[in-house]
């Protein structure tokens, strides 16, 4: 079973009720990789969904910092 991922959305144009609804989509998707996670630490797959992790994050991070500057 694939993960589908939201394509990236343009933040900056994003107002407080999008960002929040864009932050649960890139939650649920983070929990669904989650449950994906490769038991080999030590292969590409988790290379390759450790890094799509990171990338996740990243636009969370990039949700919080909007969210925090329009409140």
């Amino acid at each position: 079973m694939a993960i589908e991922f939201y394509p990236e959305a343009d933040l900056e144009s994003l107002d407080i009720a999008g960002l929040k609804a864009y932050r649960a989509r890139i939650l649920e998707q983070i929990a669904a990789l989650d449950e994906k996670e490769p038991k080999s630490m030590n292969s590409e797959a988790y290379e390759q969904w450790a890094d799509k992790h990171e990338e996740l994050e990243d636009i969370l991070d990039d949700i919080q910092d909007l969210l925090d500057e329009k409140q």
